[in-house]
């Protein structure tokens, strides 16, 4: 992508279709008069009063317990430096979306005008009572340390400088771990640190606490060593200084067992890197580019154990890891502060959280087979979904035991379930998504590509490395419109019917012919067809020169499957093809099926539909618990589409009595574990939220998608064509470019294990 097209979507994104990334959204019901006076006056004076009683009822009545300030003036952004508060705002804004989905939290940010330390702390004391945490972001140094320590003194609310401490407790949690691998104690080993601001400074005094020793700690700044003659350091850099000599830090690594490089890129080599200790652990953590390429420092030498802040690596130093599990864990219990027993929990349980069985939605997403404890797996990974119920527990628990706990939690299982529900986003589901299709991405045919939407739809895919496009359509047509995005990538652009594609149209119809000619096909007719661009399209997927396609955009469904089914076969076993739309609902992901194909589904047809989505489920990580969906519950209905969806029960008790699927049910019980727990405690599901919902006919699924998506605003993605032999996908009419990219992920992560099944056998 070039810098001016990044420039352009960044401004986009951020100014369309509103600006800015967060909003306010009400909690409570406001549709009525009646709503409005208990929102408002009158009904707001009985809260009022029972606050000013008590202020701690502050956190009963309002949404204090879960609001988290995010502060800064602007002058240490990262990257971009003073910048100001004006100028800082898109990215406070960018920590509070991190805040509510990784998290739940709520966040407002406050940019303060304040470069003045006094000044600055007194802003902050002065709206803290609206808020139940302060995080500080992106204050220079070294009046970030004072403004941090006054804060924490003099406020009862927990206060952190997440730029200080987030990278400080992800890095001792590596680094505790990466000991462990290299099989080296921390009280003995030598470690160098390149850069001696804030967030050097807090790593290595975690570091201590963890029990390294200050004597072995080596610290450079831009002005070279922290050496005791120097009369330049600030207070907070004085316990590194050194009496020992090292000209420069290539002499200083000499032997080094840690080097942890907060400073900037480029600035180790091979050699420097060749000169440490055995098993040697190196951090390189500058942003964007690292102290040294991840690739240049694994083949410097294999005893490697190698760590920086970006995503494409194993051991990614993430921040994400951190503060929002942190804040979430102090907020629960009401904690005053955020105290150095809490950071070491927080490091102790990310550590042993790497050490634990991963889940397998965690390698599905990373493309691992099995991600397990070791060299290139020492800190967990960002998407891991226990995350939010592991890390908030250990500080809620060290809160307590520290005694800044306002409110201890003395249920700790059903404490682990809440945070559970709060876990269920759309969009963290699509983050998985993408990023396991940039793992591998494969060639995807956009068969429309001379429509804008869908053309937009492919340079993103091309540009976020989700998949490799290959343009169908209007080649003069598609060129126009990528001038006029300013996708300039060179990507493959076909147009199936001009001369250039005879050869290629030639082969295609007589292989189509080939297999058709018993069912009433001509070889004219089907030099015909491959003219056509979903035909033709079908048969690049076929022929192995593309891996995925996704049409659809611009014609109806119903025609354009049909060209899929002639030309793709079904997969392996499967009779009955399928579609279904995923949901990503804030309970999490669900499954509807089926939604485009199956006008009546037997009940046999539905066993089936009920195993392929199954399959799709597991694709995703998920565990399937499917609920057959009606109008009644367990034989209350004699009608016909409940007999057929008991008939279908049966059949998967029957012959496969290990799947968790049961109905018929009414889609209330399906989707509430205690409503169905307690009218039908026999169940299958009891104790389970359904994820998959089939439904008696295409009529009913349909429409329950798409009021999904209108009413509620649920993001759909699909529908999902299953059973099919190739990766072959179809949009809905007018899909919106979201939808597309969406598509062409599924579309990726589906070549991806056909590829992969294929090779197993």
């Amino acid at each position: 992508m070039s810098d001016s097209r990044k420039r352009h979507e960044a401004l986009l994104y951020h100014a369309k279709p509103k600006p800015g990334k967060i909003a306010v959204v009400p909690t409570k019901k406001y549709a009525t008069q009646h709503d409005l006076s208990l929102a408002y006056s009158p009904g707001v004076a009985e809260p009022c009063l029972e606050i000013a009683k008590d202020k701690n009822n502050v956190y009963k009545y309002t949404a204090k317990s879960n609001l988290v300030a995010v502060i800064s003036n602007g002058t240490a952004v990262l990257g971009l430096g003073n910048i100001g508060p004006e100028a800082s705002k898109p990215v406070m804004e960018g920590k509070g979306l991190l805040f509510k989905i990784f998290a739940d939290i709520d966040v407002f940010d406050i940019e303060v005008d304040a470069t003045d330390v006094d000044k600055f702390v007194e802003t902050v004391k002065a709206i803290a009572p609206t808020f139940g945490g302060i995080n500080l972001e992106d204050i220079k140094a070294p009046e970030a340390f004072e403004i941090e320590r006054r804060l924490k003194e003099e406020l009862d609310i927990p206060v952190m400088h997440d730029d200080q401490h987030g990278t400080a407790i992800i890095s001792a949690a590596a680094l505790k771990n990466a000991l462990e691998v290299a099989e080296k104690n921390i009280e003995d080993v030598k470690i160098v640190v390149s850069g001696a601001g804030s967030a050097a400074v807090s790593c290595a005094t975690l570091y201590l606490a963890l029990g390294a020793k200050a004597e072995n700690i080596i610290m450079f700044d831009v002005n070279g060593l922290l050496h005791e003659s120097r009369t330049d350091l600030a207070s907070n850099q004085q316990k590194f200084v050194t009496n020992k000599s090292y000209k420069n830090l290539a002499e200083a690594m000499i032997d080094a067992d840690v080097f942890l490089g907060l400073s900037v890129g480029g600035l180790v080599t091979q050699d420097m890197i060749k000169s440490m200790a055995a098993n040697p652990i190196v951090f390189a953590m500058a942003n964007p580019e690292p102290e040294i390429s991840y690739q240049e420092a694994v083949d410097s030498r294999e005893d490697i154990i190698m760590a920086t802040g970006r995503s494409d690596h194993p051991n990614q130093v993430n921040n994400v890891l951190g503060f929002p599990f942190i804040f979430r864990g102090a907020l629960d219990v009401r904690a005053t502060k955020i105290n150095e027993e809490m950071k070491m929990a927080a490091v102790h349980a990310l550590a042993d959280l790497a050490k634990k069985s991963v889940p397998e939605q965690v390698n599905i997403v990373y493309d691992e087979v099995s991600l397990s404890f070791g060299k290139e797996y020492i800190i967990p990974k960002p998407f891991d979904p226990r995350l939010i119920y592991e890390i908030p527990p250990a500080i809620a628990k060290a809160a307590m035991d520290s005694g800044v706990a306002k409110e201890p939690i003395t249920d700790w299982d059903k404490y682990r379930e809440e945070l559970m529900d709060r876990s269920g986003t759309g969009s963290k589901e699509v983050r998985l998504l993408h990023n396991r299709a940039k793992k591998d991405p494969k060639r995807v045919v956009f068969a429309e590509a001379d429509h804008l939407d869908v053309l937009k739809a492919a340079q993103r895919v091309y540009e976020e490395k989700i998949g490799i496009p290959i343009l169908l359509g209007k080649k003069e047509i598609i060129l126009e419109l990528k001038e006029e995005l300013g996708f300039d990538a060179d990507v493959l652009i076909i147009d199936p019917k001009t001369s250039e594609e005879k050869e290629r149209r030639t082969r295609f119809a007589q292989t189509f012919w080939e297999s058709r000619r018993r069912k009433g096909i001509t070889l004219l007719e089907a030099q015909k067809w491959m003219r056509e661009r979903n035909y033709f399209a079908a048969m690049m997927v076929n022929s192995g020169e593309a891996d995925a396609l996704i049409t659809g955009y611009s014609r109806p469904y119903a025609s354009v499957v049909k060209p899929m089914l002639e030309l793709i076969d079904k997969d392996k076993g499967v009779t009955r093809v399928a579609a279904t739309n995923m949901m990503l609902t804030k309970q999490g992901p669900m499954f509807l099926a089926d939604t485009t194909i199956n006008i009546n589904p037997t009940a046999k047809d539905l066993a089936k539909i009920s195993q392929l989505t199954s399959v799709l489920a597991k694709m995703f990580g998920m565990k399937p618990h499917i609920a057959m969906l009606g109008f009644s519950n367990f034989g209350s209905s004699k009608s016909e589409s409940s007999v057929k969806i008991r008939e279908a029960v049966s059949y998967i008790h029957r012959h496969h009595p290990h799947v968790i699927v049961d109905g018929e049910l009414q889609a209330d019980f399906a989707l509430n574990p205690e409503l169905l727990a307690k009218e039908f405690p026999f169940s299958k599901l009891n104790g389970k939220r359904a994820n998959i919902l089939i439904f008696p006919n295409l009529e009913s699924a349909n429409i329950t998608y798409k009021l999904m998506k209108a009413v509620d605003g649920v993001e759909s993605i699909g529908p999902i064509l299953l059973g099919m032999s190739k990766p072959v996908h179809i949009l809905q009419l007018g899909a919106s470019v979201d939808e597309m990219v969406n598509m062409a992920a599924v579309a990726v992560v589906d070549a991806q294990n056909k590829e992969r099944k294929a090779h197993k056998k």
